[in-house]
């Protein structure tokens, strides 16, 4: 016979509305049109499941606008990975978690037109017949450097698994010890090399790598010599490494082919922009390199790809095996490329492209949107101080390299900078920002200046939370 613990427990979750109920509720219609009715279906069984279980051990039925609450904030649980914009206020420009290259309206616009209707992705139009993919992109890459033909896949470390596949598997590749690097995400040189079926030969020291080591290690065994750009760490000191130049007369007398990774890939001069120089597909390919590949999604500007240029014997062996067609560019990628390579060659790279935008922002632009929103935030009582600080590129691009930046903070009562990360992370559009010498900080370079508006009304919003 029941007792009466249990009859009181059994009347309580009688009192949980339905899970049929709770999705008829208005309040919960429109992010059933926006996130579609199985989803929040999900997470009103979960709220009604974890409400059904506080109320067995003895708790009181929440009421229907703490439900509707509850289930609000599992819907954002449930959609916290959702790709959404965000504001970017690291100061760091190419930033890998934030999606490195933004893409500008142009270029965005161009992609619209191209994906909304068929288009000739791999069809001639003047001969009526089947063609192949990415021909225009190619001729553009040819025209921007001196490569003889040019090849352009999902992303760089694609681009790297498909030259060591095609034309090392089975084979020795000698890299330098210093070069066996580890970049964001995991990548590794070395587990590239393994799963491409070549065999890794190791030569000189961490610090120190000779021509001769390279010389010496080469056997019938050997298919290339590869080069790789270390990236987002430099060695400084007792160092020292054979230049590209190097391993391409090592390789011409050896008649092995020489391949340079240069991770980021630029086609412009940082030195221009007060930044160290990063080596370039047009320097590898002068020099003689056989091969060069680097990302498209860094300071290139451009959308996610793998970039390899050279010699056509090599492009012609890299197109025709099978790991190509797994690696291959959509229509979409494609479209931004070719947009993004016509830039470079009209010479309106860092006129257009929203990466070099903020690199070449100067700081006196910075100060006046600094001051201008100080300005406009004192209205309402919120004191902004303005710090100048230092921006960095990002993306596994410059490591070391700093771009002087005019950061903003503020004090928000009870409020650490951890706290304040988190508040403006949770604010629509979320707002990333950095925490610098033990406070929460806003970097406007990489802030695009239509932003502003946006960030003045998010402090105003979070402050008015917290008061």
């Amino acid at each position: 016979m029941p007792n009466s613990g249990e009859n009181v427990n059994q009347s309580k979750l009688r009192q949980i509305p339905s899970v049929e109920r709770i999705l008829e509720l208005p309040e919960l219609q429109p992010d059933i049109s926006e996130l579609s009715h199985s989803l929040v279906a999900e997470a009103v069984k979960q709220v009604v499941g974890g409400t059904r279980e506080q109320v067995k051990k003895g708790k009181e039925p929440i009421s229907i606008q703490e439900i509707i609450h509850q289930v609000k904030a599992k819907i954002d649980e449930l959609t916290s990975f959702s790709l959404k914009p965000v504001i970017n206020a690291t100061g760091v420009v190419l930033h890998t978690n934030l999606g490195r290259a933004p893409l500008d309206e142009e270029t965005l616009s161009f992609i619209k037109n191209i994906s909304a209707s068929y288009n000739n992705l791999e069809f001639d139009l003047k001969e009526g017949k089947r063609s192949k993919r990415g021909i225009f992109v190619e001729k553009l890459l040819c025209a921007l450097t001196p490569a003889e033909a040019a090849l352009a896949v999902n992303n760089n470390a694609g681009a790297v698994l498909l030259i060591l596949t095609a034309l090392a598997s089975g084979k020795e590749v000698i890299v330098s010890r210093g070069e066996l690097v580890q970049i964001g995400g995991g990548f590794k040189i070395p587990e590239i090399l393994t799963l491409s079926g070549a065999k890794l030969r190791e030569v000189g020291t961490t610090n120190q790598t000779s021509i001769s080591d390279y010389e010496n290690a080469i056997t019938s065994d050997t298919a290339l010599l590869l080069k790789v750009h270390q990236s987002n760490f430099r060695m400084i000191g007792f160092v020292k490494r054979p230049s590209i130049a190097d391993l391409v007369k090592l390789g011409r007398e050896r008649n092995l082919c020489v391949v340079e990774d240069l991770g980021s890939g630029v086609l412009l001069r940082t030195e221009d922009f007060g930044l160290a120089h990063e080596p370039t597909a047009f320097e590898a390919l002068s020099a003689g390199a056989d091969l060069v590949c680097f990302s498209g999604d860094k300071l290139l500007g451009a959308p996610q790809a793998g970039i390899i240029l050279g010699q056509r014997k090599y492009i012609e062996i890299l197109k025709r095996h099978p790991l190509h067609r797994a690696l291959r560019l959509d229509k979409m990628f494609l479209a931004g490329l070719e947009r993004i390579l016509l830039y470079y060659l009209k010479g309106e790279a860092t006129q257009k492209l929203p990466a070099w935008k903020m690199i070449s922002a100067p700081l006196k632009d910075l100060e006046k949107r600094a001051e201008r929103i100080k300005q406009k935030l004192s209205k309402s009582n919120i004191k902004v101080s303005l710090h100048q600080t230092q921006s960095t590129v990002g993306g596994g691009s410059l490591p070391g390299e700093t771009l002087p930046t005019i950061a903003i903070s503020f004090e928000i009562k009870g409020c650490s900078p951890n706290d304040c990360a988190q508040l403006f992370r949770q604010h629509s559009p979320p707002i990333i920002g950095r925490i610098e010498n033990e406070r929460f900080v806003l970097d406007l370079r990489t802030v695009f200046p239509h932003q502003d508006q946006t960030l003045i009304s998010a402090i105003k919003n979070i402050f008015l939370k917290r008061s």
